[in-house]
């Protein structure tokens, strides 16, 4: 296996305001872009050259990565004028694969953090002689994802996308957003329009007897759609329950970049990561958090599970519990902001704008 797809065009229109100036594969996590984690693993797995589909700010990704020579891999970059869906992008993204038709091609999604063995996905696909496989995860309520139950072979049965009737859930598995792709599968896609493969290709693909095959994988594995999974990736790659190699430093319970402080009497633990020149004041109290580059976090603050984006400030003695602070915001003293609450970009609250509770 030497190419692989990467998909990262998406708005991350749940993530806001964090992707309001970052598309959301570039939003750090633990420490660097978290599409840096996913290259790292690529590149471990064995991949030397993957095409990257943009489409929503993809002017940000070739600065950053360039040619992809510092993670050992050769990237191109593809952009998308307008989106074209998971198929449409994958459809697009090959014209610039090399391999022929029946060399196996990675396909994997810009927001999924997993302990996904690669090689052995690659490796099943391989031995089943499939024209497309399908990570796999079982997780408890699966309403919110594809369902793809398969035989005791793995042979795929049928695909369901987010079921609405106890009727249409069959199974717990569901499709784990990470492919490998016979290459002339690839090309049967339509070209230059919008293309589902959840819901057009794998269908057609099943209903046209193709050979699905269908990889369960109890991994770690987590969809970064929304602010609180993905501050939870952040600290679990700090923490080290799942393993990248670009975590720009050792795996514990915080991660200081250069040039950030931490004075003395605050107290940091849980996964943190500390953004390059941000500040934490004393006293303050921060726990499985993200603090971007050049903010600043006020002296007797709490801060749990939250993220703080790039230059923000938040005053003394506020809460936040869940919350998303969005790039140069300003939050004063003796706020509490819980729950998922978000402050836009740039916004500006005064002090003790906002409580949840009466009095603390």
């Amino acid at each position: 296996m030497t190419e692989a797809i990467l998909l990262v065009g998406g708005q991350g229109t749940r993530l806001r305001p964090v992707t309001v100036n970052t598309p959301k594969p570039m939003v750090p996590a633990a420490g660097v872009p978290f599409l840096a984690h996913q290259i790292a693993r690529a590149a471990d797995a064995g991949v030397t050259h993957i095409v990257m589909a943009t489409c929503y700010l993809a002017e940000v990704f070739e600065p950053y990565f360039g040619d992809g020579s510092d993670f050992g891999v050769h990237l191109e970059y593809v952009v998308e004028d307008e989106p074209l869906g998971t198929g449409g992008a994958i459809r697009n993204a090959a014209e610039l694969l090399t391999g022929g038709a029946d060399e196996p091609v990675l396909v994997f999604n810009g927001d999924i953090l997993t302990g996904l063995d690669i090689r052995g996905l690659v490796d099943s696909h391989r031995a089943a002689d499939a024209d497309v496989s399908l990570h796999l995860v079982r997780v408890e309520d699966p309403r919110a994802f594809g369902l793809v139950p398969t035989d005791d072979e793995g042979r795929v049965l049928a695909f369901t996308e987010k079921p609405q009737t106890p009727e249409e859930i069959v199974t717990d598995q569901i499709n784990a957003g990470c492919y490998v792709f016979r290459r002339s599968v690839i090309d049967s896609i339509p070209a230059g329009r919008p293309v589902s493969v959840e819901r057009e290709t794998f269908p057609g693909l099943l209903a046209a007897g193709a050979k699905l095959h269908g990889k369960t994988e109890d991994t770690y594995w987590l969809d970064l759609g929304k602010p609180e999974s993905f501050v939870q990736a952040s600290a679990d790659l700090v923490r080290g329950v799942v393993d990248s190699p670009a975590v720009p430093g050792p795996r514990g319970e915080v991660l200081v970049l250069p040039g950030a402080q931490v004075a003395d009497g605050a107290k940091v633990s849980g996964g943190t990561v500390v953004g390059a020149g941000a500040r934490i004041e004393s006293g303050a109290v921060v726990l499985g958090s993200i603090v971007l580059d050049g903010a600043t976090i006020g002296p007797d603050t709490h801060v749990t599970a939250s993220l703080i984006g790039a230059g923000a400030a938040v005053g003394a003695r506020t809460v936040l519990d869940g919350a998303v602070i969005g790039d140069g915001a300003l939050v004063g003293a003796d706020n509490e902001l819980r729950a998922g609450v978000r402050v836009w970009c740039e916004a500006e609250l005064p002090p003790a704008a906002v409580r949840f509770s009466s009095d603390r």
